[in-house]
C-alpha cells in the first residue's frame, strides 16, 4: 500500500506541474485575457509542489 502511495505522489507531481507549465506555454502573456490562463496555470505548477510532496508524507516513512 505504501507503494502504491509514493507512485500516485509522484504521479500526482508530475501532472501537476506538466500540466502547470503546458498551461503557462500556451498563455501568450500580452493579451488581457491570457490572466486568468497564465493564473491557473501558475495554480497548477504551485499545487505540484504541495501535492506531491504531501501525498508522499502521508505514505510513511520508508
Amino acid at each position: 500500500m505504501k507503494t502504491l502511495a509514493r507512485i500516485g505522489a509522484g504521479l500526482s507531481f508530475a501532472f501537476c506541474l506538466l500540466g502547470g507549465l503546458w498551461i503557462l506555454r500556451r498563455a501568450c502573456f500580452g493579451s488581457k485575457n491570457d490572466i486568468v490562463d497564465t493564473g491557473i496555470g501558475f495554480y497548477f505548477v504551485g499545487k505540484a509542489f504541495f501535492v506531491g510532496p504531501m501525498l508522499l508524507l502521508a505514505a510513511g516513512p520508508r
